[in-house]
């Protein structure tokens, strides 16, 4: 086992990734930048480096002032939490060729999934189930025009490189195509240096479903149910809730199959997640996370394991701690992700935080690094919080989601704490009768009715 681990990343994840080595005896080192210098992973450590000025590129994104600060330190791994560095192939590459252990899959993995015409080529072969599409890359509209004309509209044209929602657009006609396309193109240029796009069949009312995959790098692998991540804006998940209310134990068993399997057939290691669009009973794949997700506290919940101590205890050599016979659905859980944006425009709210209250009781977790007096930046992500409830039945862990963010309190900053108590009220989301389209649907309204 590892005797110190740095953590290439800021923020709660940080602090996940903290308190995970606390409990295991591992040394914790935190970089930060200088923005980040009184930040509570930064209060939490049990060593600390400041690797770099505000900018993300001058410090969490700055690969030699990673590694130097592992050299510094004698940290021997270094987990990369999400977002950042965790998904960049060439830093794995490096942080291997510099004697340190990387938590997370290899770079080879990253690489074939990172980019999305090859990651669906290879979850096909695995016999993975996909989205009718272009083979590979769509070179010009006259081809785009023959492949749309094929599967039928409506089509959405995709970054290779792709993520967050950039570099997607929907064509419903033959007339809108090329707009469509050349837009894409060009956010995808603008976006990730690389304006290659694809084509796929785009589904109307789909949900969102994720499986959560685990490998242990040596051929064997488990799958931990899915999550419905439906509620989203501007292709930004919301809300997340396991297990997903739309999906039967049946369906469950046998999608998680073939997740495990594919996974365990290419010697995956350590946490992933595949995700698909699903719809009337079918599961497309969409694109796999190579790393830890924002969401993965409400697998956690109802599995009752702890994803980032599995992370550090594979990359170490160790064997799961949990083979798939040993995983057990425990409930339901629910997260909202809390933001410090103001509504209705959900424009970014940097600032002082004056007063900070987290919710407790059985149940309910709250992953933050706020506290009384903490500056939000305004350099990075909006994410403030993630609020998590447990209960015994969806029901129940909605009553509790409810009473908890009655708790919250986070004054001195604008908030998205009133978008899920008017969700909460909401028929569809109790009954669980929502698509990836009807948050979209929703806010649109209300900004018509104000």
């Amino acid at each position: 086992m590892f005797d110190k681990l740095l953590i290439a990343n800021r923020g709660e994840i940080a602090l996940r990734v903290i308190r995970a080595c606390r409990e295991m005896g591992i040394a914790s080192v935190a970089v930060h930048s200088t923005a980040d210098a009184d930040a509570m992973h930064v209060r939490m450590a049990d060593e600390t480096i400041c690797i770099g000025p505000a900018s993300s590129a001058q410090s969490y994104l700055s690969i030699p002032a990673i590694i130097s600060a592992c050299e510094v330190t004698g940290a021997q791994a270094i987990h990369p939490g999400y977002g950042f560095l965790s998904e960049n192939a060439r830093f794995v590459q490096i942080v291997e060729d510099h004697g340190l252990t990387f938590i997370g899959p290899s770079a080879e993995h990253i690489r074939v999934m990172g980019d999305k015409i090859t990651a669906k080529e290879t979850m096909k072969a695995l016999g993975v189930p996909c989205v009718p599409g272009s083979e590979g890359g769509v070179p010009d509209v006259e081809t785009a025009r023959t492949l749309a004309g094929e599967m039928g509209y409506p089509v959405i044209v995709k970054a290779t490189a792709g993520g967050g929602g950039r570099g997607m657009k929907v064509a419903h006609s033959e007339d809108a195509l090329e707009r469509a396309f050349q837009t894409a193109r060009s956010e995808a240029k603008a976006a990730f240096g690389n304006d290659e796009v694809y084509i796929e069949k785009y589904l109307t009312t789909p949900r969102h479903i994720e499986i959560q995959i685990f490998g242990d790098g040596k051929g064997g692998a488990v799958h931990l149910g899915e999550r419905d991540c439906s509620l989203q804006r501007r292709h930004q998940k919301v809300l997340e809730e396991a297990p997903g209310p739309a999906i039967n134990a049946e369906e469950r068993a046998r999608i998680g199959k073939i997740c495990a399997d594919a996974v365990a057939e290419i010697g995956y290691s350590g946490a992933g997640t595949i995700e698909f669009l699903y719809e009337d009973g079918a599961f497309y794949f969409i694109e796999m996370n190579t790393r830890l997700q924002v969401e993965h506290p409400v697998t956690e919940a109802i599995f009752g394991v702890d994803l980032v101590r599995e992370q550090i205890r594979v990359a170490a050599g160790l064997p799961m701690s949990f083979g798939q016979d040993d995983l057990r659905i425990n409930g339901h859980a629910i997260e909202a992700r809390i933001n410090a944006e103001k509504l209705p425009s959900f424009a970014p709210s940097p600032g002082r935080i004056t007063q900070y209250h987290a919710p407790g009781g059985l149940g309910v977790r709250i992953d933050s690094a706020l506290y009384d007096g903490y500056r939000i930046p305004p350099y990075y992500d909006s994410l403030i919080g993630k609020l998590i409830v447990h209960g015994r039945d969806r029901e129940e862990a909605l009553a509790r989601m409810n009473r908890a963010l009655g708790e919250l309190i986070v004054d001195g900053v604008d908030t998205t704490i009133p978008l899920f108590r008017a969700l909460l009220e909401e028929p569809d989301i109790r009954a669980g009768a929502y698509n990836i389209h009807w948050l979209e649907h929703w806010l649109s309204r209300a900004l018509e009715a104000d």
